[in-house]
């Protein structure tokens, strides 16, 4: 299939491109490099790869590679509550905006597959799991982006949504500012960590099982079809100290400290249930620990707090 990917070079896209890439499929990604990255490199090699330079909200450079594509995978976004509350304006106009304006340019017969956050979920009630049937309750500008974003979509019903729980894993774009990721790196240069609230609960999800969720996607497009799907790890709805705990049994030297003040500027405290899309066939192939044990490799190149998203 014909295949368009904005911000497909980005710490999420530069995994799933090479996927699709190497499932035969024909790629086209839109970024603008904002982060300098050159995560694509090696995909250059793919006569069926294609690259373009520009912004998804500019309707002048989006319109001609929507018309090319049998697919649309929208993942330019700015992602997380620090990025988003530094530039509102470009919050709203990347994440919700220019997935509206997609929609208006894509006809009917053509596909969406968007991934966004189960932190629209927000707070949930204690011990209970949220389901796709759950309310969204976002706390954040970048929640709420995202939900107002998949509403979009989801209107369409030519269309499904990832409700990504945290992402975590090495990618050639890295993000060393997502929880896990951070969490590993910080155990093994600085041996501590201060947390903040540490009994708030989160749901967490390996990168290359968010790629393969997607070509999951693409294979059983008609039976899913027109509904949001959770996408998490079922054993691993964790607190930050419950996280500590699994790091530590890696690197023994690690000490994290609950501090008896200050605020977690991510107020997201919930547990989630992956069974919807467990039920059409996906399972997840990426632990915990196989994750952290990835990541202590990785973190033997990486030293550096450039490969951060802020």
């Amino acid at each position: 299939m014909k295949i368009l990917i904005t911000g497909g070079a980005g710490y999420l896209g530069s995994v799933l491109t090479p996927t699709l890439l190497q499932q035969g499929h024909e790629v086209t990604v839109l970024d603008n490099f904002m982060f300098r990255q050159n995560s694509l490199a090696d995909c250059c090699q793919y006569s069926t790869f294609n690259i373009a330079r520009g912004d998804a909200r500019e309707e002048s450079v989006m319109k001609p590679l929507v018309a090319k594509a049998d697919i649309i995978i929208p993942l330019a976004a700015l992602v997380g509550v620090p990025i988003c509350n530094t530039d509102q304006i470009a919050t709203q106009t990347t994440n919700y905006e220019a997935v509206n304006m997609l929609c208006r340019l894509a006809s009917k017969d053509q596909r969406i597959l968007m991934p966004v956050t189960n932190s629209g979920y927000g707070i949930g009630e204690k011990g209970k799991f949220c389901t796709e049937e759950t309310p969204l309750r976002p706390i954040s500008s970048y929640g709420v982006t995202k939900v107002k974003a998949e509403e979009e979509v989801l209107k369409r019903e030519n269309s499904i949504s990832f409700r990504l729980a945290t992402v975590f894993g090495m990618s050639p774009r890295m993000r060393v500012d997502l929880l896990v990721n951070d969490f590993v790196y910080r155990a093994i240069y600085d041996r501590a960590v201060v947390i903040f609230e540490g009994h708030f609960k989160r749901n967490f999800i390996h990168i290359r099982d968010v790629a393969r969720v997607f070509i999951h996607g693409l294979n059983n497009f008609e039976k899913m079809r027109g509904k949001p799907y959770n996408v998490g790890l079922d054993d691993a709805n964790l607190s930050k100290i419950e996280l500590c705990e699994v790091i530590k049994k890696h690197l023994p030297k690690f000490v994290y400290l609950e501090a008896p003040v200050g605020e977690d500027p991510d107020k997201r405290d919930y547990i989630v249930s992956n069974a919807r899309v467990a039920s059409t066939g996906y399972k997840p192939e990426w632990g915990l620990d196989r994750g952290i044990e990835e990541l202590i490799k990785g973190y033997t190149i990486l030293k550096n707090s450039l490969y951060s998203n802020i």
